[in-house]
Order: structure tokens, then C-alpha cells, then sequence
């Protein structure tokens, strides 16, 4: 059976009106579109940070997300409901002391996320002590510390990807997010298929060279 989200209106902090119909639908996309909603995050993040109200758009943007790292991990649904009010909350409480790295907007509230899980577990494992059957959030932490990861290697390919020359650049799309053959992108550009093969060899090693380099 699907899980039923929470109510909006009741988990939504009170930051502002309510949005428009549709107002977070335009973010929605492939990954050409993740790459433009980093850009766009920072814009809205900013906003928030200078009027508490237009926080309304970030929650509706990540709202359906955070639930959904909520739930998988706690199993009721009350008090999943409950927990992911409390990281909206905590969210805008702590939104003036966030720095905008280039890293989705998205990691940083499943991180809060993450700590809200196991404050829970805390105060659960106080109310209700269960010696033979303790509470393991071990397997979850590293469940959250491996999504977070790649959200955060994501979020650095996009911005990778967008540095490359013009030329790179396109051939990486058409080939990786519009899965398009090698045939089709040299009929495209007005190339040879061993020009488009060379462009992403090359494109792949700077890329690579890069995420690698970023890690030492």
C-alpha cells in the first residue's frame, strides 16, 4: 500500500502564504534541468534568507523528498509526518547560518533530516526502553551518509559538466542525458562519428581528472 504524505498545511512552517498551484513544478526535470535548479536554489535559498516568507517555495520544492527519506526510515506515519514538520522547522530556524557551497539545497535538509531520525530514535528508545530489542540506526546512518554522497557527487558533475568547452559540453548531453547514439550526434553537429568519439574521450578525461582531483 502507498504511503500517504502529511498534509502540507500542517507540516508547512509558518513562513508565509501559501504558494501557487504548479509554483515548484517548473524545477522538475532530466538532469539538464537538476543543473538549472542548483543555479535556481541558490536564488530562492538567498531570498529566503532575506524574507523568512519566500521559504513557502523551497519547502514545496523538497517537501515531496524529505517525506519520502522520512518514511523510509520510520515506521509510522504519524510520526514520520511529525518528524519532517520538525526539519522544515529546523530548516528555517537555521536558514540564516546556511552557506551556499554549489551542493543542492536538498542535502543539506536530509542531513537535518538525518539528526531529526535519530533524535527520535533517542527519545523513543527513553519513552518506551526495549533492552532486548535496542533501536540500530547504524545501518540507516550509512544508508544516509551514502545518498548524501551522491547527491553531492551529482550536484559537482553538473557543475563539471557545465565548464566544459561549448562543443564538449553538447556531446555530453546528447549522449548521456538524451541518449543519443554516436551516428545520431555526428548528424546533428555535421561531424564525423570518430570526431563525436574523441570529444567525449576527451570530455570523460577532463571530467574524470576533475572529480578526482576534487577528492585529494
Amino acid at each position: 500500500m502507498a504511503r500517504q504524505r502529511p498534509a502540507r498545511k500542517r507540516s508547512r512552517p509558518k513562513s508565509g502564504p501559501p504558494l501557487k498551484a504548479g509554483s515548484a513544478k517548473k524545477h522538475a526535470g532530466g538532469v539538464r534541468g537538476d543543473a538549472d535548479q542548483v543555479v535556481d536554489e541558490r536564488v530562492l535559498v538567498e531570498a529566503a534568507q532575506g524574507d523568512p516568507a519566500k521559504f513557502d517555495e523551497l519547502y514545496e520544492l523538497h517537501f515531496e523528498r524529505v517525506y519520502a527519506f522520512v518514511a523510509s526510515r520510520l515506521r509510522d506515519r504519524t510520526i514520520a509526518e511529525d518528524v519532517t514538520s520538525e526539519v522544515f522547522h529546523r530548516a528555517l530556524a537555521n536558514l540564516p547560518k546556511y552557506e551556499w557551497r554549489g551542493v543542492p539545497f536538498v542535502a543539506w535538509l536530509l542531513r537535518i533530516a538525518a539528526n531529526a531520525i535519530i533524535d527520535q530514535a533517542k527519545r523513543a528508545a527513553r519513552e518506551f526502553p526495549a533492552p532486548d530489542d535496542p533501536p540500530d540506526v547504524s545501518a540507516d546512518l550509512d544508508l544516509q551518509t551514502s545518498e548524501l554522497r551522491a547527491i553531492e557527487h551529482r550536484a559537482q558533475l553538473f557543475r563539471l559538466v557545465g565548464q566544459l568547452p561549448e562543443v564538449q559540453k553538447h556531446v555530453v548531453y546528447e549522449r548521456f542525458v538524451e541518449q543519443r547514439s554516436i551516428r545520431e550526434i555526428a548528424k546533428r553537429l555535421g561531424k564525423t562519428e570518430g570526431a563525436i568519439k574523441q570529444l567525449q574521450l576527451r570530455a570523460i578525461q577532463s571530467l574524470r581528472a576533475q572529480m578526482e582531483g576534487g577528492r585529494g
